[in-house]
């Protein structure tokens, strides 16, 4: 169920209609180096593992720069779509390390790789960034107190996404939460 989703153009309308939503709340607020007005300052990205046909404008990354032309530093908002620099759309990140993780019948590396286009060295970097790296950030840490002590960080991200599809029960909902609540540290409906 959920690799069908990522075929799905619907599915990339609606994280780019969030996305779109934290743009805009995230325009309101001042530049946080100079105090600024923020204006769109956004780019194209040519992310791996969606369907073929996606809108165009589903692929821009969403971006704002003070308007202090002695600053003109950039501010991202999050979003749902992108992973920081990262060439897989965040969902395609999150269903193969949920897919792969701590399961008993998980998914073989080399079925992931094949389904996905994925190399065998990508697949590694997010098995570390996981492991690694996400547990330790300011991000995870901000809003660990949140999640419950059931989701380990040693079987992140696969637990936290099953986490919301079993309290969910929408597949499609879920991953859209999960991806809403690791983009923003908000919004955990579970």
């Amino acid at each position: 169920m959920l690799p069908e989703l990522l075929q799905k153009s619907s599915f990339f309308r609606l994280l780019y209609l969030i996305d779109q939503s934290l743009l805009r709340q995230q325009q309101k607020n001042q530049c946080p180096h100079c105090g600024g007005p923020l204006h769109q300052s956004n780019y194209m990205r040519k992310p791996r593992g969606g369907p073929e046909n996606i809108p165009d404008d589903y692929l821009i990354r969403f971006s704002l720069c003070c308007g202090c032309k002695t600053c003109r530093k950039r501010k991202l908002p999050p979003s749902c779509r992108f992973m920081g620099r990262r060439v897989y759309w965040s969902s395609v990140i999150l269903i193969v390390m949920a897919l792969r993780q701590n399961r008993k019948n998980s998914a073989s590396a080399g079925k992931l790789m094949g389904l996905f286009g994925i190399s065998r060295n990508t697949l590694k970097s997010w098995f570390k960034y996981f492991k690694e790296i996400f547990p330790q950030s300011a991000k995870w840490q901000r809003i660990r107190g949140i999640v419950p002590p059931t989701v380990k960080n040693n079987e992140l991200p696969g637990a936290l996404l099953r986490l919301f599809i079993q309290t969910l029960k929408d597949t499609e909902e879920a991953l859209i939460q999960c991806l809403e609540f690791l983009a923003t540290g908000r919004k955990m409906m579970v």
